[in-house]
């Protein structure tokens, strides 16, 4: 006798992509989506922005409690001698197709480094804070590396006397970076650099509850990141800022949504029911990008478009508004860094926030096995067969 499950609607956590439901107990980011609230280790992200800077923010996410000037200091020293990679990922690099997705080379070149680091299989907590550091230093290397092969450039090697920031783009450009890109920048990976249990840094999780090893886990992150739901929404903000091209082009785009299902990329949020926190100093970033460059066409563009998408009642009545990616993507582009490349400086940044949470899950660690609601029949009779039809 075949017995049937009768198909119901999934309930939240279980078809429901796990939306409201708790797998984690965590000290790493709050997020309160109703208040535009996001906070690092207790501390307000628009207070970090005014006051801190990524070098900070990252010993800030790893070691649960501001530095002293000398403990900052010692990181410092210990990040910027983790910035060299093995040759043979130079090497790999140079062989990896010019069209390749940045985001892929990424990714692989993430796993790669496993193979060159002493304590790659070593989950000790020492170890691990080893890990973190050279990943750190290396993954902008692999993306400064990739950029300047793929337009047929020699690599540069990384300084000592700069800031993550400011020696990536030291490493992408060869040019003494200039001071106000190079703020802005780490503003920028300041803010993105932790957000609770998005869906990479679930997937960070869940591989190291198994007891894999940090790279693998890392690896898995940048997959997630990877896809247009997630990190590669960056990228499509630029690509409809583009799109609409001129300022006043603006209004009759937005008048063309209408009854398309076309959405407007960097508006909405899955947590957030109110601006993101991180908008509004992303925003002042590219202002000031703006005032030291003369060059406002994108960041007009996304003005009007934000304020288009405020005055309209679909989007009022949903509580949809601007998302981190909203600002980021003009504010990458007044940088210099290219388009299909935007989902990389994410992981750049987000880097520190995934080390962050594996180290956290191995400490108290569970391995992570949720249920799945089944939808379907029990107990089927076979069928030989010659019998099927």
């Amino acid at each position: 006798m075949t017995t049937t499950v009768e198909a119901t609607k999934p309930a939240a956590g279980k078809g429901g992509g796990l939306a409201g439901m708790v797998v984690a107990d965590s000290r790493i980011s709050f997020v309160d989506g109703a208040a535009g609230i996001l906070e690092y280790r207790g501390y307000d992200i628009r207070v970090l922005a005014e006051n801190s800077t990524f070098e900070e923010v990252a010993y800030l996410l790893w070691n649960d409690h501001l530095p002293t000037a000398e403990q900052l200091e010692e990181m410092r020293r210990q990040s910027r001698a983790c910035r060299f990679m093995p040759p043979e990922i130079i090497a790999a690099l140079r062989n990896m197709p010019r069209n390749a997705d940045p985001m892929a080379v990424m990714r692989t070149a993430t796993s790669m480094l496993a193979h060159y680091d002493p304590e790659s299989e070593d989950n000790t907590p020492l170890a691990h804070t080893h890990k973190a550091c050279r990943l750190m230093g290396q993954l902008s290397g692999v993306l400064a590396a990739y950029e300047r092969i793929r337009r047929g450039e020699e690599p540069v090697k990384p300084r000592m006397d700069l800031d993550h920031a400011a020696n990536f783009l030291w490493m992408l450009t060869g040019d003494e970076p200039d001071p106000q890109a190079a703020k802005a920048l780490d503003q920028y990976l300041l803010l993105l650099a932790e957000h609770e249990l998005n869906a990479s840094t679930f997937t960070a999780r869940v591989i190291a509850s198994t007891g894999s090893d940090l790279h693998s886990a890392i690896t898995g992150a940048m997959g997630a990141l990877k896809g247009p739901a997630h990190g590669a929404a960056v990228q499509e903000a630029m690509e409809q800022f583009l799109e609409i091209g001129a300022l006043d082009n603006t209004e009759a785009w937005f008048d063309s949504l209408a009854g398309s299902g076309r959405r407007v990329m960097g508006i909405g949020h899955r947590v957030y029911k109110v601006r993101d926190p991180r908008a509004e100093p992303l925003m002042k970033n590219v202002l000031k990008m703006v005032e030291a460059t003369g060059e406002r066409q994108w960041f007009d563009i996304a003005q009007r478009l934000e304020q288009l998408a405020m005055e309209d009642e679909y989007f009022k009545s949903r509580g949809l508004s601007a998302n981190v990616d909203f600002y980021s993507a003009p504010l990458l582009y007044s940088i210099g860094i290219p388009v299909d490349a935007f989902t990389c400086m994410f992981a750049m940044s987000r880097i520190v926030g995934w080390t962050a949470h594996v180290y956290e899950q191995q400490a108290n660690n569970r391995l992570i096995r949720p249920l799945s609601n089944w939808m379907g029949e029990h107990q089927l009779p076979w069928v030989p067969i010659e019998q099927r039809g």
